[in-house]
């Protein structure tokens, strides 16, 4: 077994197919395995079926609401909860029936978890210190690490003397700097402001590519699951509804749950009046636009349509299909704005669109278009139709 006391924080060679990386002789072996995992407590099951196979040095995020099984999932691999069924491997070892203190993990909370009376150089180096590495290695490994999350030179200081971000920064380097097979960090950056956080994600990103580490990252912030991630696993109710690319599952929600929570897109109801090419729907509120579709439908199909608010053009220049409406609400953020459009009472649009000379105002008429083949369809029991 090789002395990993002789280790640095050097980057790990990461498999084939991981963004902006290089491949291995291991590229067929997952870094992390959930093999239908099942979790409950008591007659309350929090995590159902749920499996999921994670390359190495990829950056993947369990996104979703409160309550919906991401964290529990995260905390099953660190040791911290128990599961009821399945089979947890790291590296294709099986780890969930091995002890907390065996798991070779490193974790990141949103409350930093930092020992207050102690110093950073000694926050750093806890990891270090409970593997016996020698005295002259931690000073190395411990300054390396400070390096990296930028903090170089604070070894004295307590957590105390610290802002909120650079506490992070010291939790980070505590994570990282044992050399963990896999880094878990639990909605890190959700006691941080908005400024910070901005910061943070590109911060923590390009540790994780530096390193090569594998990260499971839990949020409920879509923004950074898109920004950070490698893969997003949308998760509701303790189940996987979609598990792609960030341009992959905003692109092409493969559920009415995963459209509304990526982005709120707009759902627009209606019935299928025709299909020879494209498929005509018409809304609730009597309107007809068209829509690409994969596969001709039955008329008379209950589908929705589905389209982001990006995807919207306002104007009379608008293309493709083009409804007609009154604003209900503006929002202006600066370069764009958000319009609230109502259509008869019975179906409504949310646009952000550019402004391009002057914003509309509430009351006012506008024409809102689309291209058919910016769209997704779901049948009527909201599952993509492909």
């Amino acid at each position: 077994m090789p002395d990993r006391s002789q280790a640095s924080l050097s980057p790990r060679p990461v498999s084939a197919g991981a963004p902006g990386t290089a491949p291995n002789m291991d590229a067929e072996q997952p870094a992390v395995e959930f093999r239908d995992i099942d979790i409950a407590y008591g007659k309350f099951v929090a995590v159902r079926d749920f499996s999921l196979s994670i390359r190495k040095g990829s950056f993947v995020t369990l996104l979703g609401p409160s309550g919906c099984g991401k964290t529990t999932i995260l905390r099953s691999i660190a040791g911290l909860v128990d599961i009821s069924g399945g089979q947890i491997m790291i590296d294709g070892r099986r780890v969930d029936d091995v002890p907390i203190y065996k798991r070779n993990i490193g974790l990141v909370f949103q409350s930093y978890a930092l020992f207050p009376h102690k110093s950073v150089f000694d926050n750093v180096a806890f990891g270090l210190k409970y593997r016996n590495v020698p005295k002259p290695e931690i000073a190395r490994r411990v300054g390396q690490a400070l390096d990296m999350v930028r903090l170089p030179g604070s070894e004295k200081k307590l957590p105390s003397q610290l802002s909120g971000g650079q506490q992070q920064r010291i939790a980070l380097a505590r994570a990282i700097v044992f050399e963990p097979q896999v880094l878990l960090l639990d909605e890190p950056l959700s006691a941080l402001d908005a400024n910070m956080r901005e910061e943070m994600r590109v911060e923590i990103k390009k540790i994780q590519k530096a390193t090569g580490i594998t990260a499971i990252f839990v949020t409920h912030d879509q923004e950074e699951a898109l920004s950070m991630s490698d893969r997003i696993v949308v998760m509701n109710a303790g189940s996987v509804e979609q598990i792609g690319t960030p341009e992959e599952v905003y692109e092409r929600p493969a559920t009415a749950f995963v459209a509304d929570f990526l982005g709120k897109a707009n759902m627009l109801a209606g019935t299928v009046s025709r299909s020879d090419g494209q498929i005509a729907v018409t809304l609730a509120a009597g309107q007809t636009v068209h829509v690409t579709s994969p596969r001709p439908l039955a008329p008379g199909s209950k589908v929705t349509v589905v389209v982001r608010s990006q995807k919207l053009s306002v104007g009379p220049a608008a293309g493709g299909n083009r409804l007609s409406g009154r604003v209900v609400s503006t929002s202006y953020l600066g370069g764009s704005a958000i319009y609230e459009i109502d259509f008869g009472g019975k179906t409504s649009i949310r646009a952000n669109a550019p402004i391009n000379g002057r914003i509309v105002r509430e009351g006012e008429i506008i024409e809102v278009g689309f291209d058919p083949s910016g769209c997704v369809l779901l049948d009527e029991n909201g599952q993509r139709i492909s």
